[in-house]
């Protein structure tokens, strides 16, 4: 259950949200969203997959975190185990309203509901006791606003990778070290062949438009395939 509401420095003042790490705060997460305006930093750490929705001709990209519903392999009891976390759940339990018609100006809302929400005297404060904001919600605003310009800027990259025909489906089966079969399925990634074999119009057409980085990006992000492989193979020996 989610229950939203609109952030203020009153209703708010003594709230106090938790920053560690934990399946009981929703770490436990096979993957998580990704916009491609942080796919450089997203690439260094976790395989980037695309999706298409369901029923629908949309597409959304992936940091992977594991292999099957409920596993983060990135997650090592309290301790996030990577230098990045995707913003889509860094800045949780915060997310951007918008007017109905979604324009105007968005504001910070807070899941009160959210597992993240601190009891008692634990956790890290968003306002000061004068209700200034903290620099804990100051660098969450700005995360939510490179998240929301990078939702609103990814619909012209998933339109020119469809415009190029430059998404393949992509599944992935491996046999891990103590014979089990374990696979991704139902993905997309860029197709390197057909980018390799774009005129020089058309590349130069992507660059222009910024798109041509963020391809490059989820291409290298497949080489941390191997790794998720790793940290699998890791936690089946007990590692």
């Amino acid at each position: 259950m989610t229950r939203h509401a609109v952030l203020d420095n009153k209703t708010h003042r003594d709230l106090r949200i938790r920053t560690d790490a934990g399946a009981e705060l929703g770490d436990d997460i096979m993957a998580a969203l990704t916009v491609p305006s942080e796919f450089r930093r997203v690439q260094a750490h976790f395989p980037i997959l695309f999706r298409r929705e369901t029923g629908r001709d949309d597409f959304s990209a992936l940091a992977m975190f594991g292999f099957q519903n409920g596993e983060n392999l990135f997650l090592d009891g309290d301790r996030w185990d990577a230098r990045y976390r995707p913003l889509s759940i860094a800045v949780q339990p915060f997310l951007i309203g918008r007017p109905e018609n979604g324009d105007g100006l968005g504001q910070v809302h807070i899941d009160m509901d959210h597992p993240r929400i601190a009891t008692g005297g634990e956790g890290v404060r968003l306002f000061d006791v004068d209700g200034a904001a903290t620099p804990y919600l100051e660098d969450i605003a700005e995360r939510l606003g490179d998240l929301d310009e990078g939702y609103r800027e990814s619909k012209s990259f998933y339109d020119a990778l469809l415009a190029y025909d430059l998404l393949e489906p992509f599944s992935l089966e491996v046999t891990l070290d103590d014979g089990s079969l374990h696979s991704l399925v139902g993905f997309h990634i860029v197709d390197e062949a057909k980018l390799r074999a774009l005129d020089a119009a058309a590349l130069g057409a992507l660059h222009t438009a910024g798109h041509l980085m963020p391809m490059f990006m989820a291409l290298a992000s497949l080489s941390q395939l191997s790794v998720l492989v790793a940290r699998k193979n890791g936690r089946l020996g007990g590692g």
